[in-house]
């Protein structure tokens, strides 16, 4: 098949020059800005969860740990979970979610630029909220999980679940918004002539993925609303002694728990599937059948939360359907292992970073796929949980899959982020010192939990055979920590002083790869007539696209602003900032002091209100002046 390199025959002149101002970020609407805003914040956070994550290891290095309390335990463990979840992976995946999906779709811009950038900054100041306790002592102790009626009042007297509750419905309208917003746009936008069976792999995953947080967050904000009247006005959703449920929250928090586990994989799945076909030279193997899979993952994926509830005495009928379920649900991820095999089997294989990083994701994720079946069958997983050995479980699935997929993604579309690869040298010490620091952190859980270590123990005594496998988990700790440090190192010193890249530098297939690095505001100067699912590599349609060019035959070329094109564009604007400001201080009201409630709720009306006044007179231009 032929290669088509990307690069417009723009004029050989300076390029235009970008304003690159705190203010210009701040008021940004442009996607693939905030793109960069969730990547950079998200690293920070991945950062803040490992750290806390290293302090937990480090407590349990040896029996009997003095390093923290049980108190600063509790919370290290919680805020750790919470970090990574919704503060880390999600944010990182939906980096990728604002950078690629207009410009895999062949569109300007995402359906609603605003609210886009009100998701990010709702994010931003949530995160804010829910990890600055942690240096007070009072950040959430209650588990990720949060179970009632442990986390009401009556259990769980003081603030620290207070901010447990309010920070995740903060996050859970940033997820929503962002939802509404790539739903809309992957439907309404793209090119001409993109079918849904023409849409790059990454944006059917993320299809998928917006359908999942619009169906899952409200079932988390229901079980968060509760609890909150619970905690702050004495009702009585939870309190057992009143008639609740005790099981209420546990079914309320799975029916979003499990599917939220798809939303964290299946952009990671979504990256990885363009990772693979690049560097085998070959198309997708089976790519119908890769979108059908992911679109029965995302159905079955509700319909087994009850697999995380089988010690609760349920009862052999719900045990059996929830049983075969979660067998079930194995079918359609196990096709994409096969499917991703059989892409590279054969094919031209460059082992860059990328690829080697998703390769790693196709066996650690088979790790954790393998040891989760385990867990469909009732007598074994009342044996292994709340052990270790989930523990192990989870992690070979969200490190070694999320994780390891978000870096294969980072590694593959940094040219095109930024313009500049990220450096292949550091880029291996990076893979490598993190490949070996993951398995030795979370394989050695497997045998600690099968010999009965408990999860979320502060400290546990010699003798129990724990010692070992702890000190290896610990000493595993600190070289994933030195891989993820290369890592950053790599993106810090890339950004500005990496090697320029061209607009195709891998010889892809999607026209994302059709446009400069990085791309112009208005990302495509015409919007591309899409005529088969790998335009890039069909010579005709490629050609049509773009005119082949290197490097060196680019980096002279003026780069046409939107004005000077008649392009109009989303102004920007500071209202989706002060907006979410308005609902963090109304937040913080029910904490602190009361009438920031009331300050809050002015601030946020004033913002909407300007938000949608600026809307309005942009939708007042002419509708050709949109496109």
């Amino acid at each position: 098949m032929a290669t088509i390199a990307a690069a417009p025959p723009y004029t050989q002149a300076k390029a235009a020059p970008v304003d690159t101002g705190l203010w210009s970020w701040l008021t940004t609407v442009d996607h693939k800005r905030i793109g960069a805003l969730y990547l950079i914040t998200g690293l920070f956070f991945f950062v803040v969860g490992g750290l806390e994550a290293a302090v937990i290891r480090a407590q349990l290095a040896v029996p009997n740990g003095t390093l923290v309390s049980a108190d600063m335990y509790n919370q290290l463990f919680t805020m750790h979970g919470t970090t990574m979840i919704f503060l880390a992976v999600m944010p990182l995946s939906a980096a990728f979610f604002n950078f690629l999906i207009p410009l895999q779709v062949g569109a300007r811009d995402v359906a609603f630029p605003r609210l886009n950038a009100f998701s990010y900054w709702i994010y931003l100041l949530g995160g804010i909220f829910i990890t600055v306790p942690i240096f007070f002592s009072v950040a959430p102790d209650g588990g990720w999980f949060g179970y009632a009626p442990l986390s009401t009042k009556a259990y769980s007297p003081q603030i620290n679940m207070d901010f447990w509750v309010i920070g995740l419905q903060i996050l859970g309208i940033s997820s929503l918004a962002a939802g509404f917003n790539f739903i809309t746009t992957i439907i309404n936008m793209r090119a001409p002539g993109m079918s849904l069976m023409r849409m790059p792999i990454f944006t059917w995953m993320s299809f998928v993925v917006q359908f999942l947080v619009v169906l899952a967050f409200p079932v988390i904000t229901i079980a968060l609303v509760f609890l909150q009247f619970d905690r702050f006005f004495g009702t009585n959703f939870y309190t057992v002694a009143k008639g609740a449920d005790p099981l209420l929250w546990q079914h309320l928090f799975w029916v979003f728990g499990h599917p939220e586990v798809y939303i964290l994989i299946l952009p990671a799945f979504g990256l990885v599937s363009e990772v693979l076909p690049t560097f085998s030279r070959k198309p997708l193997f089976g790519y119908p059948v890769m979108v059908y899979s992911g679109i029965l993952i995302g159905f079955l994926g509700f319909g087994v939360w009850a697999h995380h509830m089988f010690s609760v005495g349920m009862g052999p009928i719900a045990d059996s359907v929830f049983s075969l379920a979660t067998m079930l649900i194995a079918i359609p991820t196990g096709v994409k292992i096969f499917n991703w095999m059989a892409t590279m089997w054969g094919g031209q294989i460059r082992f860059t970073v990328a690829m080697k990083f998703a390769v790693a994701l196709v066996a650690l994720f088979t790790v954790g796929g393998i040891s989760g079946v385990m867990h469909s069958s009732p007598p074994a997983d009342l044996q292994q949980t709340d052990t270790y050995f989930i523990v192990a479980h989870f992690h070979y699935v969200l490190y070694g899959g999320s994780v390891f997929g978000i870096f294969a993604g980072t590694y593959y579309y940094f040219p095109k982020i930024t313009g500049r690869f990220l450096s292949e040298k550091l880029g291996n010490w990076h893979f490598w010192i993190s490949l070996i620091g993951m398995n030795l952190t979370f394989f050695p859980m497997h045998f600690s939990g099968l010999l009965g270590m408990p999860r979320r123990y502060y400290q546990y005594d010699a003798g129990q055979g724990f010692e070992i496998f702890n000190l290896m988990s610990t000493v595993g700790t600190l070289i994933l920590m030195i891989g993820t440090l290369f890592g950053l190192i790599n993106i810090w010193k890339s950004w500005k002083g990496g090697e320029m890249a061209s607009s195709n530098p891998w010889g892809a297939a999607t026209i994302e790869w059709s446009i400069p690095s990085p791309p112009p505001d208005y990302n495509f100067a015409e919007l591309p007539q899409i005529k088969s699912r790998y335009p890039m590599w069909n010579t005709k349609e490629g050609a049509e696209l773009v005119h082949e060019t290197t490097y060196e035959e680019e980096k002279g070329r003026h780069i046409p602003t939107s004005q000077e094109l008649g392009i109009t564009m989303p102004n920007p604007s500071i209202w989706p900032l002060i907006t979410a400001a308005g609902i963090i201080t109304m937040f913080c009201g029910l904490l602190f002091l009361e009438k920031s409630t009331t300050t809050g709720v002015a601030i946020m009306l004033i913002g909407t209100l300007w938000w949608v006044g600026s809307l309005y007179k942009w939708l007042l231009t002419p509708l050709e002046d949109h496109h």
